[in-house]
């Protein structure tokens, strides 16, 4: 079990949207961030459905422009999550958000330059107790406007020092900003320290939740593709989740949005720092033994999983009879196969032998009528009842292990 580190509590969040707590007590939360404008509603409020039905606690909008703002005002009454609105640059966006009905803000104080105005904003998210998160990114920390500063600033940054230099303009930033939060008495804070390099962004999460008893927003900034920003999120984020440090998450790639809250949500099941919803799938690697086409079938039964399994049922998909028999065992529900066949176990249990073509429909079956039986306290998950045997090789499946061994047998009489 992974020991997370405590801290304070931010509630996110209202009756018509749902509470979403971050720190504390509170599961870890996964955000994205939709990709069109803003002031686009309906298509806004459609992406805000879509990553809310793969799972996202929390969805954030940009807000560069008064007209976003005003979007808000027909967007949030119109979705199911709390909506974080994105804020830079113009303080007054971060008000106007606040009067649409906004959850939480998003905010950098290093982009906005009178500290005032920074106030103003933290006490009308105090008087209708909205949450604020506080980034110190790797983009956004280094001085843009005095080009000599800048200089000076980056200096540090690539010197031969690189991470040590950067972190420490990451912390000094941020105790800077909370200077102004503790000055006004402000404490529902969310610290995020976002970077491109992973290992920044571990040393830079370790540091701070040294520090600060706040919670933590964990996410690597401008990760790339998914092909690639998978790895460069997974990495960092889970080496911190599994040292008890974050507690809400967002991979950040540079495609659909919904696969950001996707592989979120994995990464949270795998580790067991959430409850994992809709069924587990596990699958043969590559191999020269796999006697159907077992990559599309995977895939097939991924994806008619996703649409109709709601229980965290163990579905394992095996293309032979070497690693089968040991790998479905562990499942509720499993396949292993071979010569265009495939033999079906429900809890150890064998229940059918098929053609590869009827596979799918009939897993699928198995599933569902699975699922009602758990749903109707007949069975649970993971309660096994019988062991497996590998099968006959000889018969349905293989190439015969007791006629090899009476034929070696016979040779050696031979001999």
């Amino acid at each position: 079990m992974i020991l997370r580190r405590k801290t304070r509590k931010v509630v996110v969040g209202d009756e018509a949207h749902g509470f979403v707590g971050i720190g504390g007590d509170s599961p870890i939360s996964v955000q994205t961030m939709t990709s069109g404008y803003t002031y686009e509603i309906d298509k806004c409020i459609a992406e805000i459905h879509k990553m809310a039905a793969a799972g996202a606690d929390l969805v954030r909008v940009a807000v560069p422009e008064r007209k976003d703002t005003e979007a808000l005002k027909e967007i949030i009454p119109a979705v199911s999550v709390p909506i974080v609105a994105d804020v830079h640059f113009h303080f007054q966006r971060a008000l106007e958000a606040i009067d649409a009905g906004i959850h939480k803000i998003r905010l950098n104080p290093g982009n906005i330059s009178d500290r005032a105005q920074v106030k103003d904003v933290i006490q009308a998210c105090k008087a209708k107790k909205i949450p604020i998160r506080i980034g110190v990114n790797e983009g956004s920390i280094v001085e843009r406007k005095d080009k000599q500063k800048r200089m000076k600033e980056l200096g540090g940054v690539f010197s031969d020092n690189k991470h040590g230099h950067f972190l420490a303009i990451m912390i000094a930033k941020l105790e800077e900003y909370l200077e102004i939060f503790q000055e006004e008495n402000f404490h529902d804070i969310v610290i995020s320290a976002k970077s491109i390099d992973p290992v920044l962004v571990m040393m830079a999460y370790k540091e701070i939740s040294q520090r600060f008893d706040y919670p933590l927003h964990l996410g690597v900034t401008h990760a790339g593709p998914k092909e690639t920003g998978t790895i460069r999120s997974v990495v960092p984020l889970g080496h911190l989740l599994c040292s008890g440090v974050g507690d809400t998450i967002r991979l950040s790639y540079a495609n659909d949005p919904v696969y950001e809250v996707e592989d979120g949500l994995e990464l949270l099941y795998v580790l067991g720092l959430r409850e994992r919803i809709g069924a587990e799938l596990i699958a043969c690697p590559t191999c020269g033994r796999i006697q159907v086409d077992l990559f599309k079938l995977v895939q097939d039964v991924r994806k008619q999983l996703a649409r109709e399994i709601s229980l965290p049922i163990k579905v394992a998909v095996m293309g032979c009879i070497v690693n089968g028999p040991g790998e479905c065992e562990g499942a509720d529900i499993a396949i292993f196969a071979g010569d265009r066949r495939g033999i079906i176990y429900v809890q150890g249990e064998r229940v059918a032998n098929v053609p590869e073509e009827q596979i799918l429909e009939r897993l699928l079956i198995e599933c569902k009528q699975f699922e009602d039986k758990v749903k109707r306290g007949e069975t649970r998950l993971g309660e096994k009842k019988v062991d497996i045997l590998p099968p006959d090789p000889l018969g349905e499946l293989g190439s015969g292990w007791e006629k090899i061994e009476t034929d070696r047998r016979s040779l050696t009489v031979i001999k």
